[in-house]
């Protein structure tokens, strides 16, 4: 097995959060290489006008990220609050909240205006952390040097340090971090009332899925044809058959078999088969 199909099975052996991961850090490699080009085509732009023009980038910022700091920080924390969040919800109901939460943070963002561009997962990772937090916020954490830390803590803390931060520099990050919290609380809320609100972005994938996804090729099959094989009389033809069976019998009762023709022998003869 070549190193390229180990990773292809590694992927495809991975939990859904795993693979988000790597998807991820493959893309922050990538964009050590192209920053420029990431930038121009895969950011969110604060500019309307410029975003008009790429609207993909109201979901592929939130792939990338701007320095080794930030992506490590956002994929441990995913890791752990991602493992969590699978035993109470469902793998999609994973990619909806964090997609949600990703373009929620985006509109956000737009709606706000601020300067320069949107980078990172992190409105993704809220959406997670405070939808899991509202479905069970007494769950209890451990933390080392700290103990056991309630869910809704944690939650909150992150909450309050984006609200905090909103005066910094990374005030368009921290308005998107405030989106995909928002985004977390109502769709678990939704969820408890029996509506699932990321049911449409559900059925989106799976629609683009089903498009470009090959089509297998019906398989050819051969019929044999069997000469031998007679077909079958019609009703019509049986009765036609029948009537003109009893009128020779008939014939025979009253004239004796040598008064029929040879037609009509040959054709009881055919008939007696």
């Amino acid at each position: 097995m070549s190193s390229i199909d180990r990773i292809k099975l590694g992927f495809k052996q991975a939990t859904i959060v795993e693979q988000i991961i790597y998807i991820n850090v493959v893309l922050f490699i990538v964009s050590l290489f192209a920053m420029p080009f990431i930038t121009n085509w895969f950011t969110l732009s604060s500019n309307l006008n410029i975003f008009i023009t790429k609207p993909w980038t109201l979901i592929s910022y939130g792939f990338f990220h701007g320095d080794f700091p930030h992506v490590l920080f956002n994929m441990i924390f995913l890791y752990y609050i991602g493992d969590l969040f699978l035993q109470f919800f469902s793998k999609k109901q994973f990619v909806n909240y964090f997609f949600l939460g990703i373009i929620a943070g985006g509109i956000a963002f737009l709606a706000i205006n601020p300067s320069g561009y949107l980078i990172g997962a992190s409105a993704g990772l809220m959406a997670i952390i405070v939808g899991v937090a509202t479905r069970i916020p007494t769950y209890e954490i451990r933390l080392r040097l700290i103990g056991g830390v309630k869910l809704w803590v944690i939650a909150a803390f992150y909450v309050g340090l984006s609200i905090i931060d909103l005066k910094g520099d990374n005030f368009g990050g921290n308005i998107a971090h405030l989106g995909g919290a928002l985004i977390g609380v109502i769709y678990t809320k939704q969820l408890e009332k029996g509506m699932d609100i990321g049911k449409w972005f559900e059925n989106s994938i799976g629609y683009f899925a089903t498009i470009f996804k090959p089509k297998k090729a019906t398989p050819f099959k051969k019929v044999y044809k069997n000469k031998d094989i007679k077909r079958k009389p019609t009703h019509k033809e049986s009765n036609a058959r029948q009537q003109k069976i009893d009128t020779i019998l008939d014939k025979i009762s009253k004239s004796g078999y040598d008064a029929l023709s040879k037609e009509e022998k040959d054709f009881l003869f055919k008939a007696g088969k």
